[in-house]
């Protein structure tokens, strides 16, 4: 178990870079998740830490070997760098059997018949499959075969995992099912991972440290819950959050941000810089009451989402469409009032131009 570290990293195909002067390190044992859009650059960036890209410029280590470095000519294949891989598609023999899509790596590392049985034995039963040893692919459901592919990567137990969107092909039980199954796959291992995904759901709750990537560059990376509650930049609190963060754009004005048809509270710092700045809080972050109270905003419920656990309330404070999210399965007519206030440690400002976070200064 080591590092893997990525220097310097460029990628591009064609006239277009995919991958700009990207640096990356990710320590032992960690289970990193690069997420963003689509075409942002995150599968290209694990496929070069796999091997099966070459980037331009870069150099990429995994401990302390170097199985890439453009300057000094090394190029390791993917098959010396003692990885393990899970991709979107599950990337199973359709002719060979459960037992042997998951031993066949076993056997080309020659290992005695009977630590290949007992390896396969424990596999089976980690991904609850005991008893499927002779199934073919066609004969599983897409859960079975993606819960094979996992036992591939338990019998081979190895120091670095790699998982490209692995989840993104199955439904949301199955898809529940399976984080499960991958973080116990990480704490059994204890393989330095890093994971691909586009879903911030799988990001939040597998990660020990999320990279938020965008066109090619790292936009911001941290603890999930740094992500979510301290977004560095616009573009990550928009990009993070279902529903999506409440933005709020205005002008200082006599102490607090004024955005027409809402006046939000500004520390002293922020009201004394001044200017144009966006104010951003999430929808469950905001305070809501179904009596008014003094100094709290009245807004007017639109649509109601009951999602089960929580209510997904969409109200219009005037003009200015307001996401609010609610505990329990709330029944309210169309047109009704609530009142809403923001509390200060739940906001976060960002310059209107830079759209960076303004934390630092408030």
């Amino acid at each position: 178990m080591g590092q893997i570290r990525l220097s310097g990293i460029v990628k591009s195909y064609g006239k277009e870079v995919v991958v700009k002067n990207l640096d990356l390190a990710v320590r032992p044992g960690e289970f990193l998740t690069i997420l963003g859009p689509s075409g942002c650059g995150k599968t290209t960036t694990l496929r070069m830490i796999a091997g099966l890209e070459e980037p331009d410029e870069g150099d990429i280590m995994l401990g302390e070997r170097t199985v890439f470095s453009r300057s000094k000519g090394v190029v390791l294949p993917p098959e010396v760098r003692g990885l393990g891989l899970i991709f979107q598609s599950y990337a199973l023999w359709p002719h060979m059997t459960v037992a042997k899509n998951i031993t066949l790596a076993l056997k080309e590392q020659r290992l005695s018949k009977v630590e290949i049985a007992e390896r396969l034995e424990i596999a089976l039963k980690q991904v609850q499959l005991t008893g499927y040893a002779e199934r073919y692919p066609s004969e599983l459901s897409g859960g079975q075969q993606q819960r094979v592919a996992v036992a591939r990567l338990i019998a081979l137990r190895p120091s670095y995992l790699l998982m490209d969107e692995p989840l993104s092909n199955l439904d949301a039980k199955l898809r529940t099912e399976m984080r499960a199954s991958l973080k116990r796959l990480h704490r059994d291992l204890k393989a330095t991972t890093v994971y691909v995904t586009h879903d911030q759901i799988e990001a939040l709750t597998l990660s020990d440290r999320v990279i938020i990537m965008n066109k090619g560059r790292i936009m911001q990376e941290g603890t999930p819950y740094d992500i979510y509650h301290h977004p560095a930049n616009l573009f990550v609190a928009e990009f993070i959050g279902d529903p999506g963060i409440n933005l709020f754009s205005g002008t200082v004005a006599n102490g607090a941000l004024d955005c027409g048809d809402v006046t939000i509270p500004l520390p002293e710092a922020l009201a004394a810089r001044g200017g144009e700045m966006v104010a951003a809080i999430r929808p469950e972050k905001i305070l809501v009451s179904d009596q008014p109270k003094d100094g709290w905003q009245e807004v007017k419920t639109e649509i109601l989402q009951p999602t089960g656990a929580d209510t997904i309330l969409q109200v219009r404070a005037g003009e200015t469409p307001i996401t609010l999210l609610q505990p329990g399965f709330l029944t309210l007519d169309e047109g009704s009032s609530r009142w809403i206030s923001f509390a200060p440690e739940a906001l976060s400002f960002f310059d209107k131009k830079s759209q960076d976070n303004l934390r630092e200064i408030a």
